[in-house]
């Protein structure tokens, strides 16, 4: 066999069981749960800002990050709800580099999985207890769910992902908003095929069990843009991508139709500095259109405390080592610059 069997992790129960969530976080959860789930069910027209670094390499830089958050979101909570970007697993589009805090807890190191899973629990709880707000990750391997489920408040599924059928099964489960992203190649049908899976019940083998899903109404669409042929990026984030969307989704029978945009990624051809202005125009989009103004819930957006990005090993304090991101002053200046919008 080409598999070697380095060792048996923690099962999610044992995890969780180690590193419970304090009661008083625990109700935070649940509060934050059911003001997110309003947004996207379209009982609150709150507008939502998942908001934060490429990966979360570091615990004190991350968590300092979203303290720093936490006080932009008292002056702006009448208006948006923040939802810190904490990314545990990074994908690869050729399976090298760093994979994030589950996979090497040290970036400098090898992989160590049993650190690794401790490390992401510490961190978002510790995200909790500094901000008191429950943050969205990335659901890049489905078995890894049961650690975190208890702690998220919403899972992003990525273009690679998407048409996935384990994951697609897996989101069926969830009790949290999921956003599952266009594909690379940027078919939409595609995505919103995704949803209609992820809104439906399943059976299926999970973890060693059989089991069965209810489905989860609160999947949704994410525009990140897309690759075509050639290598070159296309955006998806202009008015008329939008209208295209919302004309799709009455093709199809989904419950909810939300879309949050993505304004990194292919949306701005990972030039970071440009994710300001491709909010600033799906926040004008919004404006001119009121179907695009129910449709569309809210932005992602990349960002740390010191903008762009930086390789393993330089050590600056706060700056990314995947995907370069918005720097501090400039992210919090855009998140007032959205709740004036509103």
């Amino acid at each position: 066999m080409s598999f070697h069997f380095v060792a048996k992790l923690p099962t999610p129960n044992e995890i969780r069981e180690q590193f419970p969530v304090p009661q008083r976080l625990a109700e935070i959860k649940r509060r934050r749960d059911a003001e997110i789930r309003d947004v996207i069910t379209g009982k609150s027209n709150k507008f939502l800002v998942i908001i934060g670094p490429c990966s979360a390499d570091n615990e004190d830089a991350v968590c300092d990050y979203v303290d720093r958050l936490a006080k932009v979101n008292e002056k702006v909570k009448d208006k948006l709800i923040l939802i810190p970007r904490i990314y545990t697993n990074k994908p690869r589009t050729t399976g090298e580099g760093y994979k994030g805090i589950v996979s090497q807890p040290d970036p400098e190191k090898k992989p160590d999985f049993m650190s690794g899973l401790i490390a992401m629990r510490k961190m978002h709880i510790h995200a909790i207890e500094v901000s008191e707000m429950t943050a969205a990750d990335e659901m890049l391997y489905p078995d890894n769910w049961g650690y975190v489920e208890d702690i998220l408040s919403y899972v992003a599924i990525g273009a690679r992902s998407v048409e996935d059928q384990q994951h697609r099964m897996t989101v069926s489960g969830f009790d949290v908003p999921a956003g599952m992203k266009n594909p690379t190649s940027g078919t939409l049908s595609v995505m919103l095929n995704s949803i209609y899976a992820s809104q439906h019940p399943h059976s299926f083998i999970y973890r060693g069990y059989e089991v069965e899903t209810g489905g989860n109404l609160l999947a949704h669409a994410v525009l990140r843009g897309s690759v075509n042929k050639h290598g070159r990026s296309l955006p998806n984030y202009h008015y008329e991508d939008l209208a295209m969307l919302y004309s799709l989704y009455q093709e199809y029978d989904l419950v909810n139709p939300a879309c949050i945009i993505d304004a990194n990624h292919n949306n701005s051809n990972k030039q970071y500095e440009q994710q300001i202005r491709i909010v600033k125009e799906v926040m004008h989009s919004r404006k001119l259109n009121s179907d695009i103004h129910t449709m569309v819930k809210g932005v992602m957006i990349e960002s740390y405390i010191e903008e762009g990005c930086q390789k393993i090993g330089e050590g600056v304090y706060g700056k990314s080592i995947t995907d370069p991101c918005l720097g501090w002053a400039a992210s919090e200046q855009l998140i007032y610059d959205i709740a004036d919008y509103e």
